[in-house]
């Protein structure tokens, strides 16, 4: 990594100019190039809201970002029950998923709570997928999902949930739904089902706990572990989160993630386990960043900052790539952040 001792070179406004690195964060001072101030003069209200309070630590009101036009649009199409529609689908699987990613866009994107009569409507609806077992049930259809299980745990956990009984049932479940190498996979997968399983197999399918930990799958759940305060000091949690810090840049056991190339393919709010999501929960988790897989994860993220101080990434999901590019260019900072301090 080039990083001159007392000044750098950043690019502002189109000319280069030397930057004092004692002005500079520890964390940020990491980067070859400013990756703080893009974020702070990006014209993006939410970004910078969420920069300044992530980043510099200063005090902000979160709500002032409920009335953006985005999430009133949101809300504008919540139906009374709390879900929203996925297009013009009857199923109720779908309208499931699509409240799933709206409910996600509100709190990751605009710091909503459970405060908002909108977020209480919605954590209702949600919790009315739950099993007797604990689990969020539906999106798969009649299959279990200990990923959705998870992603959507960890967003109610987000916004206030955290002490909810019906949390800690999720807890409870994910627990016991591991695979014997201490991570979790999609049952259907360890029985050798395609996704198509989902909608024709007339039962739920029991998993082959012999068979290998899903990378995608582990790293999906470790997201709630991380986002809660006291599951994320679980040991569990500590052990399956070493070994997906071993897998990083490895291709999954499962045909969902079959090649390694989608540990370099993003979304925000975080989806499936990509670089910059793996990194998120094992900075929450307590790991550290001279382990090798880790160094390695942070140092292709030095080497591939550009001069504007963001990064260039491969964009999934998401029609206005170059604002999901500041998201992105925000959680990079905040997974740094975590592990070099201040």
């Amino acid at each position: 990594m080039v990083v001159c001792a007392l000044k750098r070179l950043t690019e502002k406004h189109g000319e280069m100019v030397l930057m004092n690195e004692t002005h500079m964060d520890d964390w940020n001072s990491r980067f070859r190039y400013d990756a703080l101030s893009p974020l702070i003069e990006s014209g993006n209200e939410a970004v910078t809201l969420f920069a300044r309070r992530d980043l510099k630590e200063m005090r902000v009101s979160v709500q002032s970002l409920w009335q953006h036009r985005e999430a009133q649009s949101l809300i504008k199409k919540q139906l009374p029950d709390g879900s929203w529609k996925y297009g013009a689908s009857a199923e109720e699987n779908l309208d499931q998923y699509q409240t799933f990613k709206n409910l996600a866009t509100l709190i990751e994107k605009y710091g909503f709570n459970q405060s908002h009569p909108a977020i209480r409507k919605t954590a209702e609806y949600l919790f009315s997928f739950q099993t007797d077992e604990g689990d969020f049930r539906g999106i798969y259809d009649k299959q279990y999902t200990p990923n959705y299980t998870a992603a959507i745990a960890e967003l109610l956990i987000k916004a206030g949930y955290t002490d909810d009984p019906r949390i800690e049932r999720v807890f409870a479940w994910l627990l016991a739904a591991r695979q014997q190498d201490g991570g979790w996979a999609l049952p259907f997968r360890t029985r050798g089902y395609t996704i198509d399983v989902t909608y024709t197999h007339p039962t739920t399918i029991q998993a082959d706990v012999s068979k290998p930990f899903s990378h995608m799958v582990t790293g999906v759940v470790l997201r709630a572990f991380a986002a809660h305060p006291r599951y994320k000091h679980a040991p569990e949690a500590t052990y399956a989160g070493r070994m997906l810090a071993g897998s990083l840049f490895q291709r999954d056991r499962y045909a969902d993630r079959g090649t390694s190339k989608y540990w370099l393919q993003f979304v925000f709010p975080f989806c499936y386990t990509d670089l910059i999501s793996a990194l998120d929960f094992l900075s929450q988790l307590g790991f550290l960043p001279e382990e090798p897989q880790i160094e390695k994860a942070l140092n292709w993220f030095i080497e591939n900052q550009q001069q504007s101080g963001l990064w260039r990434l491969k964009i999934t999901a998401g029609r206005d790539k170059e604002t999901l590019q500041l998201w992105l260019a925000l959680a990079i900072c905040r997974v740094f952040k975590r592990f070099y301090g201040t």
